[in-house]
């Protein structure tokens, strides 16, 4: 029908067009056109009539097509979906609360108040001080430095292992300073060995520079002295260590074992464990922006890759394409939330590293139960049965959260209810005493 409209507006166009003329005559010259009184047929024999009709509904259907909306593909729904995401995202990192919610996801507002957890929580091993995921740095920095009193040579080898960012840097410092401790402990009656001056090139640029180094060496006994140098007017900065007895060079060699097995003092991941009652909203989860873990330019990033995903979800992708975005989608998460729901009805909630092995869920479920000596089993979503070993959670697909179900060893709760015993609860009395209702 649009094509016979069109067909009639073009034979209109056509004949009220007027007569023609070729290209390289001169239009002033030419001779007027007698029209034929004979009117030209029409490639459609329409009527007048028809014409005007055909035209009258031509324009009603432009009309209609201008406000009817266009059906969108399901590769327009995608770019939709992906620009309404990346907006709400925008405005939580901004501090504002998006206009609408994103169906499908768990991002969520920064001021609403049905968060799952209201943030990731983590706990100085040193003090037990618990505090937000953006406090830790300064947090452990206060500890350590607090430790001096109690012990200042533990102390001084955690700041060069955790002050100091660079690995490659503080293994050479450190082997530096176990080589100063060595040519003591070997040499004790040389002076020399128990000099170190402050200006040398290999301590400023080895040494020094690093923080925690050079509170490491006073712990251990040296002193900054200033020292006359031999044939030169002046004295030079040295650190200095008296000479040592026997028992105190073998309580050196003490402390340059520690220093060389130090570690890094890292905050512990709070669980925050929680007990929930029996409730139809154990799915329903809304994380706050510390599971994602998304700054501005993490921000950018992770909206180039939802455009990528929005153009390959229009195409075929291998089983080995397949993976890979599986794999980058589970890396993008540093957190999750999980719960574990008992034969009563309860749920217990705990927050995880997404890189955490199962065994430590296990541990964590084992550590809530009155009876944790009894075997037990945790079934992922879909009936997946998970076991307790290394394999981490992230690639069982538990991240950025999920609902598990517990169960007790059939075999050993048959043994049990034969003996005629049995339990009336299962999570630890601590656990109840603040159990919530999930909203």
């Amino acid at each position: 029908m649009k094509k016979f409209f069109e067909d009639i507006k073009k034979d209109i166009k056509f004949k009220s067009a007027g007569p023609g003329k070729k290209l390289n005559e001169d239009s002033s010259s030419n001779p007027p056109v007698v029209q034929s009184s004979a009117p030209a047929k029409p490639r459609h024999a329409v009527t007048e009539g028809a014409q005007r009709a055909g035209a009258a509904a031509l324009a009603r259907i432009e009309q209609q097509q201008q406000y009817r909306p266009r059906l969108q593909t399901s590769q327009d729904a995608i770019r939709n979906q992906v620009k309404k995401e990346l907006e709400a995202e925008a405005a939580v990192v901004a501090g504002e609360k998006p206009s609408t919610d994103i169906e499908g996801t768990n991002i969520p507002v920064k001021d609403t108040e049905c968060l799952s957890v209201s943030g990731v929580y983590f706990k100085c091993p040193l003090t037990d001080g618990v505090f937000k995921k953006n406090e830790r740095e300064p947090r452990i920095k206060e500890a350590i430095l607090m430790h001096f009193a109690n012990d200042p040579v533990q102390a001084s080898i955690m700041m060069i292992h955790t002050f100091n960012k660079d690995r490659e840097k503080v293994k050479a410092a450190v082997e530096i300073i176990c080589r100063y401790l060595d040519n003591i402990c070997k040499n004790p009656e040389e002076e020399k060995f128990r000099k170190i001056k402050v200006s040398n090139k290999i301590f400023q640029e080895k040494v020094s520079c690093m923080e925690g180094c050079q509170e490491f060496l006073q712990a251990a006994g040296f002193e900054f002295k200033n020292l006359p140098l031999e044939g030169k007017e002046g004295t030079e900065e040295f650190l200095v260590l008296v000479e040592q007895t026997s028992s105190e060079l073998e309580k050196l060699t003490q402390t340059k074992d520690q220093l060389q097995k130090g570690e890094p003092l890292r905050a512990q991941l709070e669980r925050q464990p929680q007990a929930f009652r029996p409730s139809p909203n154990a799915t329903r989860f809304e994380l706050p922006m510390d599971f994602y873990n998304l700054t501005a330019e993490e921000l950018k990033r992770e909206q180039q890759l939802r455009m990528e995903t929005a153009e390959r979800n229009a195409m075929l992708r291998t089983k080995a394409m397949r993976e890979r975005d599986e794999q980058r989608e589970r890396r993008k998460y540093n957190y999750t939330l999980l719960r574990v729901r008992f034969p009563d009805g309860n749920i217990l909630q705990g927050t995880f590293l997404a890189r955490e092995p199962v065994a430590a869920l296990y541990e964590f479920v084992r550590e809530s139960l009155v009876d944790g000596w009894q075997p037990f089993e945790l079934m992922a979503p879909g009936g997946q049965k998970l076991k307790d070993d290394e394999t981490l959670l992230n690639e069982c697909n538990l991240v950025p959260a999920a609902l598990l179900t517990f169960s007790w060893d059939t075999a050993v709760q048959a043994d049990i209810a034969a003996a005629g015993g049995h339990c009336t609860s299962l999570l630890k009395p601590e656990l109840l005493e603040n159990i919530r209702t999930l909203v």
